[in-house]
């Protein structure tokens, strides 16, 4: 069934597609529902064309001169696009923020599987923000923890570049890093 009277939940939905009667050009562009392209008409005979199929008349480029419309089915084309945008945002991959903790007094070895989990994280382009945790005591002895952030950043020197140096918040020391540029 074609849309003909433009419902306002469509209008909330998509403000920048328009459909039937909200075309208020004197001429289109026309293109038929297979794609063909039919020419520029005047917009009584592009809409009466479209209600005659029982299709809707959509706006699909305002910006040209004339406006190109199309005839579809309203309720299709906009799924359609829809589903479109949907693949594109799940194509898109934005880089994360990963956390490693560790402890000022924390082993050798313990620290390189840190370290290797945090060049794991910044070779797959994401941020690592690594966390030296103090307990008790030990926050008399933050030029442990500085060591400790010196020591992992030249050990990470070749994959990270530093986002912000090392501050202190609480009971924590806080070290950003990000990837390396590859040019």
């Amino acid at each position: 069934m074609p849309s003909f009277i433009f419902c306002q939940r469509e209008a909330a939905v998509d403000r920048r597609l328009r459909i039937n009667h909200q075309i208020r050009v004197p001429q289109v562009r026309l293109i038929d529902e297979d794609g063909t392209q039919v020419g520029i008409t005047p917009i009584n005979e592009a809409l009466a064309l479209a209600q005659t199929r029982g299709k809707d008349l959509v706006e699909i480029a305002p910006q040209s001169s004339p406006p190109v419309c199309k005839i579809v089915n309203f309720s299709k084309f906009r799924y359609e696009q829809e589903k479109k945008e949907r693949e594109a945002r799940k194509k898109q991959k934005t880089g994360q923020l990963k956390e490693v903790r560790v402890r000022p007094r924390i082993g050798e070895h313990d620290l390189e599987i840190k370290l290797k989990h945090a060049r794991e994280f910044l070779l797959e382009n994401n941020k690592v923000q690594i966390t030296v945790m103090f307990m008790g005591r030990e926050m008399q002895h933050r030029d442990l923890g500085m060591a400790l952030i010196n020591k992992i950043k030249l050990s990470l020197s070749d994959v990270a570049d530093v986002e912000h140096n090392a501050s202190m918040f609480g009971n924590r020391l806080f070290l950003n890093l990000m990837p390396k540029k590859t040019v």
